[in-house]
Protein backbone atom coordinates (compact mmCIF):
# COMPACT_ATOMS: atom_id res chain seq x y z
CA UNK A 1 0.00 0.00 0.00
CA UNK A 2 2.80 2.46 0.86
CA UNK A 3 4.46 1.66 -2.49
CA UNK A 4 1.29 2.71 -4.29
CA UNK A 5 1.58 6.18 -2.77
CA UNK A 6 5.19 6.41 -3.86
CA UNK A 7 4.34 5.41 -7.44
CA UNK A 8 1.46 7.88 -7.57
CA UNK A 9 3.77 10.61 -6.25
CA UNK A 10 6.43 9.79 -8.86
CA UNK A 11 3.77 9.75 -11.60
CA UNK A 12 2.37 13.06 -10.38
CA UNK A 13 5.82 14.63 -10.53
CA UNK A 14 6.29 13.35 -14.08
CA UNK A 15 2.84 14.59 -15.10
CA UNK A 16 3.42 17.98 -13.50
CA UNK A 17 6.73 18.45 -15.27
CA UNK A 18 5.17 17.43 -18.59
CA UNK A 19 2.28 19.85 -18.02
CA UNK A 20 4.69 22.69 -17.25
CA UNK A 21 6.80 21.98 -20.34
CA UNK A 22 3.80 21.66 -22.68
CA UNK A 23 2.10 24.78 -21.35
CA UNK A 24 5.29 26.83 -21.72
CA UNK A 25 5.93 25.56 -25.23
CA UNK A 26 2.41 26.38 -26.38
CA UNK A 27 2.42 29.79 -24.68
CA UNK A 28 5.72 30.65 -26.37
CA UNK A 29 4.41 29.67 -29.80
CA UNK A 30 0.80 30.88 -29.65
CA UNK A 31 0.75 33.49 -26.90
CA UNK A 32 -0.97 33.90 -23.58
CA UNK A 33 -4.11 35.89 -24.42
CA UNK A 34 -6.08 32.65 -24.11
CA UNK A 35 -5.05 29.62 -22.02
CA UNK A 36 -4.28 27.42 -25.04
CA UNK A 37 -1.66 25.45 -23.11
CA UNK A 38 -4.16 24.43 -20.45
CA UNK A 39 -6.70 23.49 -23.09
CA UNK A 40 -4.18 21.37 -25.01
CA UNK A 41 -2.98 19.63 -21.86
CA UNK A 42 -6.54 18.82 -20.76
CA UNK A 43 -7.44 17.44 -24.19
CA UNK A 44 -4.31 15.31 -24.53
CA UNK A 45 -4.55 14.13 -20.92
CA UNK A 46 -8.16 13.08 -21.51
CA UNK A 47 -7.11 11.20 -24.63
CA UNK A 48 -4.35 9.37 -22.77
CA UNK A 49 -6.48 8.42 -19.76
CA UNK A 50 -9.33 7.17 -21.98
CA UNK A 51 -6.90 5.13 -24.08
CA UNK A 52 -4.95 3.68 -21.15
CA UNK A 53 -8.07 2.90 -19.10
CA UNK A 54 -9.69 0.97 -21.94
CA UNK A 55 -6.52 -0.79 -23.01
CA UNK A 56 -5.77 -2.03 -19.48
CA UNK A 57 -9.24 -2.73 -18.09
CA UNK A 58 -10.33 -6.33 -17.54
CA UNK A 59 -10.83 -7.73 -21.02
CA UNK A 60 -8.40 -5.20 -22.48
CA UNK A 61 -5.41 -6.09 -24.60
CA UNK A 62 -2.91 -5.42 -21.80
CA UNK A 63 -3.55 -6.49 -18.27
CA UNK A 64 -1.51 -4.46 -15.82
CA UNK A 65 -1.60 -4.42 -12.07
CA UNK A 66 -3.42 -1.93 -9.92
CA UNK A 67 -0.21 -0.09 -9.02
CA UNK A 68 0.69 0.44 -12.69
CA UNK A 69 -2.80 1.76 -13.44
CA UNK A 70 -2.61 4.11 -10.45
CA UNK A 71 0.85 5.28 -11.56
CA UNK A 72 -0.42 6.23 -15.02
CA UNK A 73 -4.01 7.33 -14.39
CA UNK A 74 -3.82 8.91 -10.92
CA UNK A 75 -0.16 9.90 -11.01
CA UNK A 76 0.87 10.91 -14.51
CA UNK A 77 -2.56 11.89 -15.87
CA UNK A 78 -3.58 13.50 -12.58
CA UNK A 79 -0.38 15.51 -12.45
CA UNK A 80 -0.62 16.36 -16.15
CA UNK A 81 -4.22 17.47 -16.52
CA UNK A 82 -5.02 20.85 -15.16
CA UNK A 83 -8.66 21.33 -14.33
CA UNK A 84 -7.74 23.32 -11.24
CA UNK A 85 -5.73 25.63 -13.47
CA UNK A 86 -8.64 25.72 -15.90
CA UNK A 87 -10.90 26.89 -13.11
CA UNK A 88 -8.51 29.59 -11.95
CA UNK A 89 -7.84 30.90 -15.46
CA UNK A 90 -11.56 30.97 -16.20
CA UNK A 91 -12.19 32.87 -12.98
CA UNK A 92 -9.53 35.42 -13.94
CA UNK A 93 -11.06 35.87 -17.41
CA UNK A 94 -14.52 36.32 -15.87
CA UNK A 95 -13.24 38.65 -13.16
CA UNK A 96 -11.62 40.77 -15.86
CA UNK A 97 -14.98 40.99 -17.61
CA UNK A 98 -13.99 38.73 -20.51
CA UNK A 99 -17.07 36.54 -20.27
CA UNK A 100 -16.86 35.36 -23.88
CA UNK A 101 -13.39 33.87 -23.37
CA UNK A 102 -14.31 32.52 -19.92
CA UNK A 103 -17.33 30.70 -21.36
CA UNK A 104 -15.38 29.49 -24.39
CA UNK A 105 -12.63 28.16 -22.12
CA UNK A 106 -15.06 26.02 -20.12
CA UNK A 107 -17.21 24.82 -23.01
CA UNK A 108 -14.29 24.07 -25.35
CA UNK A 109 -12.39 22.21 -22.64
CA UNK A 110 -15.31 20.03 -21.62
CA UNK A 111 -16.49 19.29 -25.16
CA UNK A 112 -13.01 18.58 -26.55
CA UNK A 113 -11.93 16.52 -23.53
CA UNK A 114 -15.06 14.40 -23.77
CA UNK A 115 -14.31 13.89 -27.47
CA UNK A 116 -10.68 13.02 -26.69
CA UNK A 117 -11.55 10.50 -23.97
CA UNK A 118 -14.05 8.89 -26.36
CA UNK A 119 -11.43 8.71 -29.15
CA UNK A 120 -8.94 7.19 -26.70
CA UNK A 121 -11.54 4.64 -25.65
CA UNK A 122 -12.43 3.76 -29.25
CA UNK A 123 -8.76 3.45 -30.26
CA UNK A 124 -7.95 1.14 -27.36
CA UNK A 125 -11.14 -0.88 -27.84
CA UNK A 126 -10.10 -1.47 -31.47
CA UNK A 127 -6.71 -2.74 -30.27
CA UNK A 128 -8.45 -5.00 -27.76
CA UNK A 129 -10.19 -6.92 -30.56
Amino acid sequence: MAWSYLWVAIGSAIGGMLRFACSLLIAERIGETFPWGTLAVNISGSLVIGFFYTLTEPGGRFLVGTTARQFVMVGICGGFTTFSTLSLQTLILARDGDWARASTNVMATIALCMLAVWIGHIAAAALNR
